[in-house]
């Protein structure tokens, strides 16, 4: 009955629910990476206009969760900055997502999918930064997260241009997601985005959600890190380089 409501095959809802718990599983390994890892792997089933807001529902959720357990070890100073910015970002992004041609943004976010993983999978040292670059970040991240759900990469950055330590950095990015996904999820809503279809999705793929960052939080402590990441890149950047060949095909 629900997979008639949802208009979704048995094989899209399995793909979906082993997407959805690896991403939530890394997300509560390392405090982000949810989107960044289910939505360039769904895209090959799904459209963006689709599966993006399930994502920002999806992704709030557990963000919540997340903030609210980490938040009293937030650094407010270094995350005030970058919101005003975020959601200049996310207004311009939502626009996109609806009037701008969906084999255009599945290119789009092959390309950036791509470069993220090969940037990943070199060892570049970032240096410390003032506050002055949360203006990019927070363009960047807001932008790229309403558009792709993968806004990540440009807080992480910025974060550790801030140099905070590991346990301060997971809750501040914590804390950023909550304020950006709820002005993304508002921008979807004013879109239309939530149809039926959408939101049922989100109710049958939210107690996988619960178990990969509940898997994903045992795991912070005694998985390597710098050896899971690494698997991750390799990941991203395979599903990357067959995004854009998708969505050249269907030109």
């Amino acid at each position: 009955m629900l997979l008639e409501l949802v208009e979704l095959t048995p094989l899209q809802i399995m793909f979906s629910v082993s997407i959805i718990f690896m991403a939530y599983t890394v997300k509560g390994l390392s405090g982000f990476g949810s989107g960044l890892i289910a939505i360039p792997l769904l895209a090959f089933m799904f459209p963006l206009s689709f599966i993006v807001p399930v994502l920002g529902l999806l992704s709030y959720s557990g963000t919540v969760m997340q903030s609210i357990q980490l938040r009293k070890q937030v650094v407010w100073a270094d995350l005030w900055p970058i919101i005003p910015f975020s959601f200049l970002g996310i207004a311009i992004a939502v626009w996109l997502l609806v009037n701008i041609d969906a084999n255009y943004l599945t290119t789009a976010l092959g390309l950036f999918v791509l470069l993220y993983s090969v940037y990943s999978l070199c060892s570049v040292s970032i240096h410390a930064g003032s506050r002055i670059w949360a203006l990019p970040a927070g363009l960047g991240g807001g932008a790229v997260g309403a558009l792709f759900g993968t806004g990540g990469p440009f807080y992480v950055l910025y974060l550790k241009m801030r140099q905070l330590d590991k346990r301060h950095f997971r809750a501040t990015i914590a804390m950023i997601f909550l304020l950006d996904g709820g002005a993304r999820i508002s921008g979807y809503a004013m879109h239309g985005l939530y149809t039926p279809q959408v939101l049922i999705l989100v109710l049958m793929l939210f107690p996988v959600l619960i178990a990969g960052m509940v898997v994903g939080h045992h795991l912070h402590i005694k998985i390597d890190q710098q050896r899971f990441n690494q698997v991750i890149s390799v990941l991203l950047l395979l599903s990357g380089v067959m995004l854009i060949i998708k969505s050249m095909t269907s030109y």
